[in-house]
């Protein structure tokens, strides 16, 4: 039987037996989603199942060229500090954890709108930072909620998410009608009001208080930090009692080091000595209290020195994306010192430190590293695609306004210009891009930083596979299978968003969309009825990620910050879930009729 053969049994197993091996290689993080979609796109055009143009399809369309564009614009309103000036004007300065949540909120789901979610929620996440400590602001009641609502935001705009663009298209490159840019409003503004209110009212009962145990230190987000004592330290024979380092505030001397033998169960009599390499774990504001005691530096051998002098040197957070290539490896085989001219003091997953020698750690996406780099770190790699979020501890930096109005000016022609029609979202992004370099609101080399390649060429693989999925039939045939058990319209249309909402948590939301489309496209079609209450259930469903943290990158992002544990999302999410399922089921065939 001929392999190339589009309408034969072996391309139609071949296509779904590969769909199995990338949905599985994503739930199980056996690689990066682009790793495993550019390998499935090379093996579907070698087994000659796609031809070359069939194959590359995503890297001429439109969506993709759309998403890059715009992720320049909105990396204009960030640099020119475009979004501080909405943030202050809008939100101003919470004080307490009731003003956080009703100021940052709904402002938050208001910008994801109009403005790619993750500066968004990278801006949000350390203003909130920033006010936790002064003014009793409980991170983890309030970060996740900030993701969930920049996820109910984008939902109510034709930008609001790449996966609208992605699934807008589609739809015009198979000789479908698209959407306007504010025409699934109808369906998104009452799913976020919706959400909005249940976030407010369940938050306080299902998110975690882990802040308010901070006695019980393994419900703490901890950092662990080894310093060296010097030779003429101010410690040097004296015991831990003597020494001040038996109650230190938010700190705790879990071991020491001597002579490569370690003393596990320090007693406050240990007397200390120089060369003493002492392990202490804590928050990451506690670690500065240890910089002030005479003689008693962070350790600096070969693994963890840093060129510069002391007095250069920052503390930062940041939070490792799915596309850092340091992922499944260790601190040492990474050579993170030198790709990064920064030393990790400690590493925190889920919420919680941890435990090992630091370079033998294996690190993982939405890992929280807290680093010691020179003050530059933070200009460098605030756009880099390595991190969902950098943060330097403390007062973040003010943002050079001075290009703020232009670039409002610029964000504000383009909405209307594709709003009103006047031009299609193409066409205005790319202008708006070109005027934001022209205008410098954008550096040309942070323009290219702040394009995420990485989300690019996923999609544009995506589109490759979704073209085999119609290709071989196999559309056609898990259509008919979705008919044999819902045979009417509304039956079909739950299953579908059903589907798209289980492959989105388990997948990247953008591939999920993209091989959903041609099954509810065939689905229609075998119906004989309407496309569009179809294609919106897969662009609602695509986004609606509120279960898992790996389903949508902003929850990712607010993991390690907030001390999040997978079931975190579980619990809070679900529900959220379910809430907009059925406004989204209630509304489409209202709006868009079968």
């Amino acid at each position: 039987m001929d392999l190339g053969n589009s309408n034969s049994l072996v391309d139609t197993v071949f296509v779904a037996g590969l769909l199995v091996v990338v949905l599985v290689g994503l739930a199980l993080n056996v690689a990066s989603a682009e790793k495993l979609f550019t390998a499935a796109l090379m093996l579907l055009l070698l087994a000659g199942v796609l031809a070359p143009a069939e194959a590359f399809v995503g890297f001429s369309n439109t969506g993709i060229f759309t998403i890059a564009a715009l992720y320049v614009v909105v990396g204009g309103l960030k640099e020119s500090g475009a979004t501080q000036v909405l943030r202050r004007y809008l939100v101003g300065s919470p004080k307490n954890q009731a003003s956080a949540s009703f100021r940052v909120l709904p402002v938050t789901t208001l910008l994801s709108a109009v403005v790619n979610n993750t500066p968004v929620v990278a801006m949000f996440t350390t203003l909130l930072q920033s006010q936790s400590k002064r003014f009793s602001i409980q991170l983890s009641s309030i970060l996740i909620p900030v993701s969930y609502a920049s996820i109910l935001g984008g939902t109510c705009t034709l930008i609001g998410t790449s996966t609208n663009l992605v699934v807008d298209g589609m739809l015009q490159q198979g000789g479908y009608t698209g959407f306007g840019l504010f025409e699934i409003a109808w369906v998104g503004v009452p799913i976020a009001i919706l959400g909005l209110i249940y976030i407010f009212l369940a938050g306080r009962y299902l998110l975690p208080d882990r802040e308010s145990s901070v006695e019980q230190f393994d419900q703490v987000r901890e950092y662990l930090v080894e310093m060296m004592i010097q030779p003429g330290s101010e410690l040097v024979r004296k015991n831990i009692q003597e020494a001040g380092l038996r109650n230190l505030p938010g700190l705790f001397l879990v071991e020491i080091e001597r002579e490569e033998q370690i003393i596990s169960a320090v007693r406050p009599r240990t007397v200390l000595e120089a060369g003493d390499r002492l392990v202490f774990a804590g928050s990451p504001e506690s670690v500065l209290e240890l910089r002030n005691i005479h003689g008693l530096v962070l350790a600096n051998d070969q693994r963890f020195k840093l060129n510069g002098a002391s007095s250069d040197r920052r503390l930062f957070e940041a939070v490792l994306s799915p596309s850092n290539p340091m992922i499944g490896q260790t601190i040492r085989e990474a050579r993170f010192r030198h790709r990064y001219s920064a030393v990790v003091l400690s590493v925190s997953r889920h919420g919680q430190r941890l435990r090992g020698k630091l370079g033998e750690l294996v690190l993982c996406e939405g890992d929280t590293l807290l680093l010691e780099a020179q003050k530059g770190f933070l200009m460098r790699h605030r756009n880099s695609r390595d991190f969902l979020l950098v943060s330097k501890l403390g007062t973040p930096p003010l943002a050079d306004e001075t290009k703020a109005l232009p670039a409002l000016a610029i964000f504000a022609v383009m909405l209307v210009a594709s709003g009103t029609g006047m031009t299609s979202i193409l066409v205005s992004s790319i202008a708006a891009a070109g005027a934001m370099l022209a205008m410098k609101c954008i550096a040309y080399e942070d323009a290219g930083k702040s394009i995420d390649y990485s989300i690019l060429l996923v999609v544009a693989c995506a589109f490759g596979l979704g073209a085999a999925v119609e290709k071989v039939g196999l559309a056609k045939d898990i259509a008919n299978g979705l008919l044999a058990v819902a045979d009417s319209p509304l039956s079909a249309l739950i299953a579908v968003y059903l589907a798209t909402v289980l492959l989105t948590e388990m997948m990247t939301n953008n591939a999920a969309a993209i091989i959903m489309l041609p099954i509810c496209l065939k689905t229609a079609e075998v119906l004989g009825v309407n496309y569009e209450p179809f294609a919106i259930a897969v662009m609602v469903a695509a986004s609606a990620s509120f279960m898992t943290p790996t389903g949508y990158q902003t929850n990712l992002m607010v993991m390690g910050p907030g001390g999040y544990r997978f079931m975190d999302y579980v619990k809070f999410g679900t529900p959220l879930s379910i809430i907009v399922a059925v406004t989204s089921i209630s509304v489409i065939p209202v709006v868009w009729s079968f």
